[in-house]
């Protein structure tokens, strides 16, 4: 764990907590930038934005078991991302992770 973790520890952790807490945290790394800050803020607003789009799929189906079990799946990638960011680790979320971080080159 170094410098540039410690100092964006906090600004990953917002990003995490709601689809506006992760613009927040892209507000909040302008001006120092911070590289885990933004590794953290892309990982974030990409799991957000997939739990609404897939959310609007699986919502409409009345299945009580995809419901479930999508809600234990995006909680647990969620848990995965903030412990991460915790932890000041770079653990990119499985399986996505890799794609957030090439589609959400914006963030900066």
């Amino acid at each position: 764990m170094g410098v540039t973790e410690e100092q964006g520890k906090t600004t990953a952790i917002v990003s995490y907590l709601t689809i506006i807490g992760a613009l927040i945290a892209i507000f909040m790394n302008q001006e120092p930038q911070n590289e885990f800050a933004r590794f953290h803020i892309r990982q974030a607003f990409g799991l957000h934005l997939l739990y609404w789009l897939l959310g609007y799929s699986v919502g409409n189906l009345d299945m009580w078991m995809l419901h479930t079990a999508y809600w234990i799946f995006f909680f647990a990638l969620w848990f995965y991302g903030i412990l991460g960011a915790i932890q000041q680790k770079w653990n990119s979320i499985p399986v996505v992770g890799p794609y957030f971080r090439k589609w959400f080159t914006f963030i900066r």
